[in-house]
């Protein structure tokens, strides 16, 4: 390993290591934004699907209203598919959601049809 590498990835290492676990949060919180076009979110109890979202278009990081400041949640606007069959049917509505950083066990994708 070159020299200047190694001291590098020490400054690197340092500079991590002092920032505080809520610091840490907030900088990958702040750029966990997602804008697409067909974006699906499901919700899982275990390994049992519980919610799904279809035509989600946008995820926003939250960030408060006086602080402006990363909040532990994101949300978004997308069809609740009920039936879980990966289409809109009569019935299913655009709804709002949140998902917080805290014990949520998701899984978010683009549609790839």
């Amino acid at each position: 390993m070159k020299p200047s590498f190694a001291l590098f990835v020490v400054a690197i290492s340092a500079l991590l290591a002092s920032c505080t676990q809520e610091q840490q949060n907030q900088i990958s919180r702040s750029v966990q934004n997602w804008t697409g076009t067909n974006g699906v979110l499901e919700f899982y109890a275990g390994d049992k699907l519980m919610r799904r979202f279809i035509r989600i278009d946008k995820i926003s990081t939250a960030l408060g209203t006086d602080d402006n400041v990363p909040r532990s949640y994101r949300y978004g606007y997308g069809v609740l598919d009920e039936n879980f069959n990966m289409v809109v049917d009569a019935g299913e509505k655009k709804v709002y959601f949140e998902i917080s950083d805290y014990a949520s066990n998701y899984i978010f994708f683009e549609n790839p049809r």
